[in-house]
């Protein structure tokens, strides 16, 4: 379903259960920047009032994420700490068209989220899998869920307000070959998308 080129290592799971709490603050951090992406889609994009409504309600979501996470760690008595940067993300920013048509940059910046959501949604499904810990795998099965209706989401706003402009599908395909180029660089830390 999500067409990504290449799979995470599943080794990655291993890094990820010795490191659940590093683990739960970059998830959380992911979270609360989902949130900020949506919000931003709205700032920047008025016009488009269905994109509003579906970024508010989508906020709104990413948000109560955030706190499901933070509850986990309260629950395991971690603390939550600082943010770090996540070079993925930034790898990928990196492929948004920058400039030239309005409705290029829209498209560029909800296929970069619907990438974002495409990738967490397939390292969900592994903790979901593999993790050790029965409470986590529960957790992180439902969102895994919740990552895909994302991902689909973007997905569908891009066709409908600028599929007319632009063959969504094929910039897609050319985002699944950039986000594989990348990738590869990843999935040996502690860090969702690491």
């Amino acid at each position: 379903m999500l067409g990504l080129k290449l799979p995470t290592d599943p080794r990655w799971v291993d890094i990820a259960q010795k490191n659940i709490q590093e683990i739960l603050i970059d998830h959380a951090y992911c979270e609360q920047k989902a949130a900020s992406h949506a919000i931003s889609l709205m700032v920047n994009f008025p016009e488009y009032p269905q994109l509003v409504e579906t970024m508010v309600k989508l906020a709104q979501e990413e948000l109560s994420h955030f706190e499901m996470v933070l509850q986990k760690l309260k629950e395991r008595n971690l603390n939550f700490g600082a943010e770090r940067k996540d070079p993925y993300v930034n790898d990928l920013y990196q492929f948004i068209r920058k400039g030239g048509r309005r409705e290029s940059v829209l498209i560029d910046r909800l296929l970069f989220a619907a990438m974002i959501e495409a990738r967490s949604c397939e390292r969900f499904k592994l903790l979901s899998e593999k993790i050790d810990d029965e409470d986590l795998k529960k957790f992180y099965r439902e969102l895994m869920i919740s990552e895909a209706k994302h991902y689909t989401t973007f997905i569908t706003l891009a066709k409908q307000l600028c599929g007319h402009i632009e063959n969504i599908d094929h910039r897609w395909q050319e985002w699944i070959e950039y986000e594989a180029s990348i990738i590869k660089n990843y999935g040996t830390k502690e860090f969702i998308h690491g």
